[in-house]
């Protein structure tokens, strides 16, 4: 089985950053941290509001990840200004998002096969460009469906949903993780690269990396979190060692 790539998201580093309006914690520092302790990526949302990562981060990340030879994912909504910013960057990949003012994070995946005519100029400007195209949905076959139709060259799958129903003990766990395991067979199927990520922690790792078509989980504010009690570093590192056992045990 292939070996699974971590991205870490970034963007809650911000957060605090932005709660004192001071120049600290600075997110790019953890980005470059990250990196040193196994990250495969980074992942970071610059959002309508700018709530978190501002234009500035992106500037300096899009520069740390080309130097570092090491794949930025831009998390942006379809709209122009976004779409802007991606071309002027030219990250390694634009995953496209839904974005509401009023959330407090992402509740839930991009409605792509509603969205069809307006999202497919968009991806296929953003692919001439040289941008690997992501859509990140949740785990229903139309949506997956419709990633593909529209030109995205990878889907990103919610995983909000089952790992709240862990975490809450609740009954439905079980019936989620088959439909992100069908999901994802569904798009290796159709030629999709696929991708997972929201709300995993130590808890739901294992099951999400143990499904042989995905390729890479992006994971941040868990691991931001953790970072206060033990340390950037080491909380990369635990979360990496723990998707590798599952890797392992899936295919023993």
């Amino acid at each position: 089985m292939t070996r699974l790539r971590l991205g870490v998201n970034i963007d809650h580093v911000a957060t605090v950053r932005n709660a004192r309006g001071e120049g600290y914690p600075d997110p790019v520092r953890a980005a470059e941290m990250a990196l040193a302790a196994g990250a495969d990526g980074i992942t970071a949302h610059l959002r309508e509001d700018r709530r978190h990562i501002s234009d500035a981060d992106i500037d300096q990340l899009a520069a740390i990840c080309r130097r570092r030879g090491r794949p930025l994912n831009f998390e942006c909504a379809v709209t122009p200004e976004m779409e802007a910013i991606a071309l002027a960057h030219r990250p390694h990949a634009a995953c496209l998002v839904p974005e509401r003012r009023e959330e407090v994070t992402t509740e839930g995946g991009l409605d792509v096969a509603r969205g069809h005519n307006a999202i497919t100029p968009v991806v296929r400007r953003l692919v001439a460009a040289g941008i690997r195209v992501s859509a990140f949905i949740d785990p229903d076959e139309a949506q997956v469906a419709a990633a593909k139709a529209v030109g995205a060259q990878v889907i990103e799958l919610h995983t909000g949903a089952y790992c709240e129903a862990v975490r809450e003990k609740k009954p439905q766990a079980e019936a989620l993780l088959a439909k992100l395991k069908a999901a994802a067979a569904q798009g290796a199927e159709l030629g999709l690269e696929v991708h997972a990520g929201h709300g995993i922690d130590y808890e739901t790792v294992k099951p999400v990396a143990a499904i042989p078509e995905v390729m890479e989980l992006n994971i941040g504010h868990f691991l931001i979190g953790e970072a206060i009690f033990i340390g950037l570093g080491p909380a990369i590192q635990r979360m990496r060692a723990l998707m590798d056992e599952a890797r392992a045990q899936a295919t023993a």
